[in-house]
């Protein structure tokens, strides 16, 4: 017999008889294959030629198979090409350096990689189409865990999960099937393709044998998984091989680049706090930015420091003592970070304390936090030094301020000389309109807070909001913004409330981060988007320190319905993925195990209080029964005794056999006909039988055992006559004679018993 994944070959199915579970295995096969290559491509990280074609070559095989018409390769055709792809592998390799690994921590390793995965699915498309035996399908088999394999490596996300379990699945059911079909090989069977019937049946049960040995699997492999120990950090230690890094979001800001990121919604980050929280200008802080010469801010690098962590991982920022007002409220957050053209760490507002894994490398992530350091420099902004190529994971307090304090409108213009210095700088270029402006809206004004209150109004009342810019900017974009568009995105507000703002001499600089975001409410955390990167102002008031305003005007945002809602559960899930799954830990597994040993016994000791309360609640309601109703009392310990006596005598389930057989005995005569009913009855037979004292062996047919039996003249004949009728309807293919087989077990029960 040949094998080919596609379909046998016609003259070998002339001549042999095809095994019992072939179809099956063979579909089953295609499907493992298919599964494995549809992983790699839904990773993202191949070309979108590869992403396609892939599937593509093993769909059309499919489709061949379904049909009869399959298109097989010769062995030597198949080895030619596979020797000949070696050739072109370090030409690939290269390829993938020059145009995807720039971006990786380890450029070469991630081209040897790519490079790797595209010979893996040239040799597997090419090892569907020549496969001829079943060690070829074991070899598709070992190819199809590689592909796995490498697509576990690619990527993190829950999508993956789904994958795996289609794979699993396909892999137990290919296997069974196999395992079928190897046994069949020189047996006799009944040619099952000659009854559809029968050979749906067939397949339809090795499915749900698949189904349940692969459930069985994934919940076994998940005690396995949460119960083994763990002595090293989850897979955000491990290098970096995913770059997906967000384009656009960078340590310096041009008018213009924002909006290009704001067309997109890939999840960047997600913040946990548990609660929604309440402040009306919360902003997931990241850059500040000092300088602009026009077209673009930047930051210095001046008075920047490392900051290293104490004993326990936390790294102090800031002390609430040095704060000029009294914060709002305190927020603890946690945020899982996904990689991003920049080093910065976003927290909401003045962050305080800070810790995380920011290393990257194996241990677990307590122990790597006390060796994170982070840079801090004199704006507030804090930098990871280690670079942000993979995903990471940190938690902080921040203290969020008032949001308008009055002291502010009191708070004069005696500023530090560093801070003139720094934030009162103004392009050299810039268009004399611009503090015309500045001045002419806030005349009305009569201290540094209220110019700023009033900017802040004049730039989101008279001022929109677009995505889409009109016109060239040329060598003044903020000029052109200001006077002639009057639209643009949010940098282009940001950065004309600033400079307004330095040119009445009041120190501001422009803030890059995130809005908040959607809030979650089933997993509590906010959900940031690329789509949400948002900049806005802060402003300097002595005896306040520095205040955000948002000059952007809001933009309309619907959340709701149904497919709203449902995003919120799958954000929940990869929540609780990135953080259990691919983050676990031994941390996390003491976590876990405090939490069920808390739950087991606040469990056991809610359940021994509920069966006590029910315990003296029936104790009760009998007593007060007993009392009020007198001698009808003693009725209850005696039905209590008969009800011990049914049960010893077993006399229920001797009820229930006996209905059970009397109704299959009254139904139709298709299932008066049916072979399980002597099956029944002859059970029926033996307890009879042993009653009398005569016990069939385990190893007696039931022929032997009716020759087996003394010499009796009534009993004998009966015996052998139920044995005989019982073995032609149950392995004779005749149908069940029910009603001489009562008959006889009526006779049985009427013959007295031996002495």
């Amino acid at each position: 017999m040949v094998f080919c994944i596609g379909i046998m070959d016609s003259s070998a199915t002339s001549q042999v008889q095809p095994l019992p579970a072939d179809r099956f295995y063979r579909t089953a096969l295609i499907f493992l294959v298919l599964t494995s290559v549809l992983t790699l491509a839904a990773t993202g990280k191949l070309d979108p030629f590869t992403s396609v074609l892939a599937p593509t070559v093993i769909l059309v095989n499919a489709i061949l198979f379904w049909r009869g018409t399959p298109f097989v390769l010769q062995q030597s055709t198949a080895t030619r090409l596979v020797v000949a792809y070696l050739f072109v592998f370090p030409l690939d390799a290269l390829l993938v350096f020059h145009n995807l690994g720039s971006a990786t921590a380890n450029p070469v390793l991630y081209a040897v990689l790519l490079a790797s995965v595209h010979f893996l699915l040239f040799v597997t498309a090419v090892r569907v189409y020549s496969a001829t035996t079943d060690r070829d399908a074991l070899f598709l088999a070992m190819l199809a865990f590689a592909a796995i394999l490498a697509a576990a490596i690619l990527t993190i996300d829950t999508y993956f999960l789904a994958f795996f379990v289609a794979f699993l699945l396909s892999a137990v059911a290919m296997f069974v099937g196999l395992e079928i079909r190897r046994g069949a090989r020189g047996a006799v069977f009944p040619p099952l393709n000659a009854q559809p019937d029968r050979e749906r049946r067939f397949h339809r049960a090795l499915a749900l044998a698949a189904l349940t040995v692969a459930l069985g699997a994934v919940a076994l492999g998940a005690a396995l998984f949460f119960v083994f120990p763990r002595f090293s950090a989850g897979y955000f230690a491990r290098a970096g091989l995913q770059p997906s890094l967000m384009s656009g979001f960078s340590d310096s800001v041009e008018l213009g680049r924002i909006g290009e990121i704001k067309q997109n919604t890939a999840v960047v980050m997600r913040v946990r706090t548990g609660r929604r929280l309440n402040y009306p200008l919360l902003r997931w802080r990241g850059i500040a930015l000092t300088t602009f010469d026009g077209r673009r801010w930047t930051t210095t690098e001046a008075g920047k420091e490392n900051r290293a962590p104490g004993d326990d991982g936390w790294i102090q920022l800031f002390s609430e003592r040095n704060l000029q007002a009294p914060p709002a409220a305190e927020v603890h957050f946690t945020v899982l970070l996904q990689p991003i053209a920049s080093d910065a760490l976003f927290a909401p507002a003045q962050l305080i304390m800070l810790r995380g894994n920011f290393l990257g490398d194996s241990g677990t992530y307590y122990a790597n936090s006390r060796r994170s350091s982070v840079v801090l420099y004199p704006s507030g902004s804090v930098y990871n030094p280690y670079r942000n190529y993979a995903q990471i994971r940190y938690e902080g307090i921040s203290l969020v301020p008032m949001s308008r304090p009055q002291k502010a409108r009191f708070a004069g213009t005696d500023y530090p000389d560093n801070l003139r210095n720094l934030y009162l700088r103004l392009p050299s270029s810039l268009d004399p309109r611009i503090p015309d402006l500045a001045r002419k809206i806030t005349v009305a004004a009569h201290n540094p807070f209220d110019k700023a209150v009033i900017m802040e109004y004049f730039l989101r009342n008279n001022f929109a909001y677009t995505l889409t810019l009109t016109g060239k900017p040329g060598k003044d974009p903020l000029a052109h913004f200001l006077f002639d568009t009057r639209a643009g995105h949010c940098e282009y507000f940001a950065s004309a409330m600033a400079v307004m703002l330095r040119t009445l001499g009041i120190p501001s600089r422009e803030v890059n981060g995130f809005l908040p975001g959607e809030y979650n409410d089933v997993a509590g955390d906010y959900i940031v988007r690329a789509s949400d990167a948002h900049s806005w102002v802060e402003a300097y008031f002595p005896g306040s320190g520095w205040i955000p305003f948002d000059p952007t005007p809001p933009s309309s945002s619907d959340f709701s319905g149904l497919m709203a809602r449902m995003g919120m559960y799958v954000d929940w899930f990869q929540l609780n993925w990135n953080e259990w799954i691919i983050n676990y830990d031994f941390a996390h597994q003491i976590q876990l195990s405090r939490s069920v040993r808390q739950g087991s016994m606040d469990w056991s000791e809610s359940l021994r209080a509920e069966f006590r309360h029910l315990q003296d609640r029936g104790m009760n309601s009998l007593t007060s029964w007993q009392e009020s109703h007198g001698q009808l009392g003693l009725l209850f310990p005696a039905a209590l005794v008969f009800l011990l006596v049914i049960l010893r005598f077993d006399w229920v389930l001797k009820f229930i056999r006996w209905l059970s057989l009397t109704w299959q005995l009254h139904v139709s005569p298709e299932m008066r006909d049916n072979s399980m009913l002597a099956s029944r009855l002859y059970a029926e037979f033996l307890r009879l039988l042993e009653r009398r004292g005569f016990t069939r062996a385990e190893t007696q047919t039931a022929l032997e055992f009716a020759r087996s039996l003394p010499v009796h003249r009534e009993l004998v004949p009966a015996v052998r006559e139920f044995t005989d009728l019982y073995a032609q309807a149950r392995f004779g293919d005749k149908p069940c004679d029910s009603f001489r087989l009562r008959a006889l077990l009526e006779q049985l029960r009427s013959l007295p018993r031996p002495h």
